[in-house]
């Protein structure tokens, strides 16, 4: 098995852009308008391009990923389980102790608001582990 090499956040964007526009469906259009909105809910946000082509936005660590599949676009949040869903977003890899996933099927939309929540609320978490894993250093 080889392992991808890292590619520089500054290309990133570019790569979404690419991946985005090759997909030329649904799914492109879907995983545009999530970036949109994740954007809108974390202008600071962070995009990078990992594990061999995916999608992944980050601050203060991962928020989520954003996955193309042949019928669904997948946002896999890396610590979904400790966040709150009260909008009920979270509809795959629930059994999980870490992660939770969002499928978005051709037709979906996802509710702006709350999702901007989730983002929101990934964000905090993240921020607050980070604070904390420096208090610990002291």
């Amino acid at each position: 098995m080889t392992k991808s090499s890292p590619v520089d956040d500054a290309l990133a964007p570019e790569l979404i852009d690419k991946r985005i526009a090759d997909l030329g469906d649904w799914r492109g259009q879907t995983l545009s308008r999530v970036r949109t909105l994740i954007k809108d809910a974390d202008p600071e946000v962070v995009e990078q391009w990992k594990w061999m082509g995916t999608p992944v936005w980050a601050h203060d660590g991962i928020i989520c990923t954003g996955e193309s599949y042949k019928s669904v676009v997948k946002l896999t949040f890396a610590k979904g389980a400790s966040l709150k869903d009260p909008s009920k977003l979270f509809n795959s890899s629930l059994d999980g102790n870490t992660r939770r996933a969002i499928d978005i099927h051709e037709g979906e939309e996802i509710d702006s608001a709350a999702f901007k929540a989730l983002i929101s609320e990934a964000i905090a978490l993240n921020v607050t582990g980070v604070k904390d894993k420096k208090k610990a250093k002291l």
